[in-house]
């Protein structure tokens, strides 16, 4: 009788960039096709950054640093992988959430400044305003050079970031 395989290690995924890209969109359908938990980053802002985006004022390292403890708690409370959602705009933020659970992938949904803008000047539902865009791509540091990450064209349409992200989440991780 054949031994049964081994379970494969769990899949971790941060759909990460600035404001406006869809992190939430995508986020959410990445992780319905991959059958896999959705942690949405928004809701763990504690209050005080809420309040202090809403009033047009960009976020600091140390806003962040709770946050984005928070964040790496939930990853590890998923052990069977989860779909994050998170701006990770600098590569200290990965890295603080790459210290949480083993091989974590990004997927950056990259946009223009002008796209951003339009998008988050367009939403009526968010308390971020679009005051706060230039701020995400002035603290953005391109994480294509890291491992573990995949650029999309974030104009593109959902159903070929969706699906070419979990096509690419589905490869073994490539850790140089």
């Amino acid at each position: 009788m054949a031994k049964p395989a081994p379970p494969a290690d769990p899949l971790f995924i941060v759909v990460m960039g600035v404001a406006g890209c869809g992190k939430s969109l995508v986020g959410a359908r990445l992780a319905a096709q991959l059958q896999l938990p959705l942690v949405e980053g928004d809701d763990f802002h504690p209050a005080g950054n809420i309040e202090k985006m809403r009033q047009g004022i960009p976020l600091t390292d140390v806003d962040r640093a709770e946050w984005l403890q928070k964040l790496a708690d939930a990853l590890r409370a998923q052990p069977g992988g989860a779909v994050l959602t998170c701006s990770a705009l600098k590569r200290s933020y990965r890295n603080a959430l790459r210290g949480a659970v083993p091989n974590l992938r990004f997927l950056h949904l990259a946009l223009t400044e002008h796209q951003a803008l339009e998008r988050v000047a367009s939403r009526t539902d968010h308390f971020y305003p679009p005051s706060l865009v230039a701020s995400q791509f002035e603290a953005l540091e391109d994480p294509s050079s890291e491992p573990g990450v995949l650029a999309a064209d974030a104009t593109a349409h959902i159903d070929r970031v969706v699906d070419g992200a979990a096509r690419w989440a589905r490869q073994p991780f490539n850790n140089p």
